[in-house]
C-alpha cells in the first residue's frame, strides 16, 4: 500500500502526516508513506486545498486533519 501526505509542511500537514503514521502502526499493515510537498506534484492529484491524503492513487481526504480511526477505516 502506498501511502501520501499532500502538503507544503504546514502545521495541519504534520498533524496529518502524524496520524497516517500512527494508524498505519496501530493496524499493522504493510504501507509506505511519503510526504509530498512540491506543489507541481500535489496539483497533478487535482488537489487545490492541503493537507490532502492519497492512498494508492485514490485522494481520500482534501482540505482538513483526518483523524487516526478515519485513517484506519481508509487502510481496510
Amino acid at each position: 500500500m502506498e501511502i501520501k501526505v499532500l502538503g507544503p509542511g504546514c502545521p495541519k500537514c504534520e498533524k496529518t502526516l502524524k496520524a497516517v503514521k500512527e494508524a498505519i502502526a496501530e493496524s499493522g499493515i504493510d504501507a509506505s508513506v511519503e510526504k509530498v510537498s512540491d506543489i507541481m506534484e500535489i496539483a497533478n492529484y487535482g488537489v487545490f486545498g492541503t493537507p490532502a491524503v492519497v492512498i494508492d492513487g485514490v485522494v481520500k481526504s482534501v482540505g482538513k486533519v483526518p483523524g487516526k480511526e478515519d485513517v484506519k477505516a481508509w487502510l481496510k
